[in-house]
């Protein structure tokens, strides 16, 4: 029988901020310090000689056979899921055309799910706004995520938003909805709920803070006085939970 070696490899956006990349670096870097198995933190893009052919042939360099592959986005709905899949082999087909050409790959893939409505999303979220918070009953926390102008991914950032939602106001007592900015409703649901009574606490749902964050949602909401801190989910020690939990649940299904 051929001696079976796990590697996990993280998989994340990439930015040209180095402090964007240098938090993933620091969560996936916690992660592996807890796992007995080599560890590669790689971008699909922006972040030259760390893409994701340079995390597959690291590990495979290192003798890995079995790439235990943890997609680090926030959403089933965004589409660089669905085209990082079929790059790497665990798909056949896009559901997107898509100009990512196959990555090159000698071990078995296993592919994890993204972030969506994980309980520990849930708790990180309320952990980042909650110093906002001052009477959760006349608040709500809206939940902002990046969207998509595909149909079918739409659906799912509002399906993982919607019941990621429920969890936070589960957790905090608030209220919870969700914006997108593609399609751009944030300041229509902003307003929505001041005009019913509530305090608007903004929650991005974004895992480093960047451009996004920094710049359009602010202008999404200019004038409206929400109460908006910019924090993302990272940094938080429940995002290395959140891989670690990945990386175990996709090596019981290798059933070493």
């Amino acid at each position: 029988m051929s001696t079976i070696k796990p590697g996990v490899l993280v998989i994340s956006h990439g930015s040209r901020e180095p402090k964007w990349v240098s938090l993933v670096d620091e969560a996936v870097g916690k992660l592996a310090a807890r796992l007995d198995m080599p560890v590669y933190s790689s971008y699909l893009e922006l972040v030259e000689g760390r893409l994701i052919q340079d995390g597959i042939t690291a590990l495979e360099s290192k003798g890995v056979t079995d790439l235990l592959v943890i997609p680090l986005f926030v959403s089933a709905g965004s589409t660089h899921v669905d085209e990082i899949a079929y790059a790497i082999g665990a798909k056949d087909v896009p559901e997107l055309e898509t100009e990512l050409d196959l990555f090159q790959v000698q071990a078995r893939v296993h592919f994890g799910t993204p972030m969506d409505d994980d309980p520990d999303v849930a708790l990180m979220v309320w952990d980042k706004v909650k110093a906002l918070s001052v009477q959760p009953e006349k608040e709500v926390v809206l939940l902002i995520g990046h969207g998509s102008r595909h149909g079918s991914f739409r659906r799912r950032w509002e399906q993982g938003m919607s019941s990621l939602g429920g969890r936070v106001s589960e957790i905090s007592g608030t209220n919870a909805d969700y914006a997108l900015l593609s399609p751009g409703d944030v300041r229509d649901k902003a307003i929505l709920w001041k005009e019913r009574g509530c305090d608007v606490i903004v929650a991005p749902l974004f895992l480093s803070e960047g451009y996004f964050t920094e710049k359009v949602i602010p202008e999404r909401l200019a004038g409206l006085n929400c109460r908006y801190s910019g924090h993302t989910l990272l940094p938080h020690p429940l995002l290395t939970q959140w891989m670690e939990s990945q990386a175990v649940h996709l090596l019981q299904s290798l059933n070493l």
